[in-house]
């Protein structure tokens, strides 16, 4: 046996640790993403050398910059705390009584943070949380199920600091506002906009349509390190770099983190994307139709909700047929010596997703098993 495999091994008994196969996407539940070889060389060799950190930090974020044409950028742990630190960069700008007390400060600035509705959203952690954390006061725009440019532009008053929008599959697509409908109301009014893209696969357009400062996953699509990326004009991603002496510094990024995204960031703008969505359908379709063999299944090709080019199987379970509710399904899936993990957002309606992104062909096969095992087992 190789010392890899090895270790591999030997991570799983330690500490006895479930297998898991990742139908679910690139979920922070589960790890998210496995970087490239590349990265993980990049990540090893930042661990074992020092930095002068703000340089560091400077010095990558002005080559991510370059290599995105945009004017500014920074590397974050993650998503989430771009967001935290957006919203409060945002609002204390470069004043340094606000950034050593942002929630104990008398001091009166604009903390309003406008959110369409439907963008309210929990993504595993609330939205309106991390508005909060980031001195913020959320005030939503709109409906659960409709969100206009006028709705925002009513709620703009001398409060308003900034407006959040999340591109999101999480948030409701049906009648919302684009992204650029949303710059074009912050450009009119002189007030930035943060867009929240976290697993988006498109790293200028955002930008490129109006927005101020645009907070990616680093380790999602990109398929970096533990991290984050913020782009966005220079003056509000420098206000955000100070948060590192305020809201910021429980979140901070080891240099690793930074180095490995950089890398991942560059692999990702210079090589083409690993599996289009056409070749996911390819990958899928024998599984599919294997599941519908199987009595009180079937399954087809879905596409992305928010228009991402990714294919997913979903998978329709009859509880009528089967005895068993999509919801049971799915937790049967995750015990035994291989946890499967489905998209569960559909569940309550008798459905899930499988994203076979970072699922190997031998793996569909066995959730395949695994499904019929069950179903058998059930009757």
């Amino acid at each position: 046996m190789s010392s890899e495999s090895q270790t591999e091994k030997d991570v799983y008994i330690k500490y006895n640790l479930k297998r898991v196969i990742n139908a679910s996407g690139r979920m922070t539940i589960l790890g998210v993403s496995t970087p490239r070889p590349e990265v993980i060389d990049t990540v090893l060799h930042g661990l074992n050398e020092y930095f002068e950190i703000k340089d560091l930090v400077d010095k990558t974020g002005q080559y991510i910059a370059k290599l995105l044409k945009v004017e500014n950028a920074v590397v974050v742990s993650c998503a989430s705390a771009g967001i935290v630190q957006a919203v409060a960069g945002l609002i204390i700008k470069d004043d340094r009584e606000l950034l050593f007390n942002l929630h104990s400060s008398d001091k009166y600035v604009p903390r309003e943070i406008i959110v369409p509705k439907g963008h309210n959203v929990n993504f595993g952690a609330p939205i309106g949380t991390m508005v909060a954390l980031g001195g913020g006061t959320m005030v939503e725009a709109g409906y659960a199920n409709e969100c206009k440019p006028e709705h925002i532009e009513s709620l703009i008053n001398p409060d308003t600091a900034a407006i959040l929008y999340v591109k999101s599959h999480h948030c409701v697509q049906k009648s919302m506002l684009s992204v650029a409908q949303t710059a074009v109301i912050a450009k009119k009014y002189n007030i930035p906009l943060i867009v929240d893209a976290a697993a988006e696969e498109d790293l200028q357009i955002y930008y490129q349509q109006g927005a101020d400062l645009v907070i990616y996953s680093g380790a999602k699509a990109i398929e970096g390190p533990t991290s984050g990326l913020v782009i966005g004009r220079h003056q509000a991603v420098e206000w955000l770099k100070l948060q590192s002496q305020g809201i910021g510094r429980p979140m901070k990024v080891g240099k690793e983190g930074i180095l490995g995204l950089t890398q991942a960031i560059e692999l990702y703008v210079r090589s083409p994307k690993p599996e289009t969505g056409q070749q996911m359908v390819t990958k899928m379709t024998p599984f599919i139709e294997s599941l519908n063999t199987l009595d009180g299944i079937s399954a087809k090709v879905v596409w992305d909700g928010a228009g991402r080019d990714i294919a997913r199987a979903e998978i329709v379970f009859d509880a009528s047929v089967i005895g068993k509710t999509a919801i049971e399904m799915i937790d049967l899936m995750k015990q035994g010596e291989i946890a499967v993990y489905f998209r569960e957002y559909k569940a309550n309606e008798g459905k899930v997703d499988a994203d076979v992104r970072s699922v190997t062909s031998a793996q569909l096969d066995i959730i395949y098993n695994k499904i019929k095992n069950i179903i058998q087992g059930a009757k």
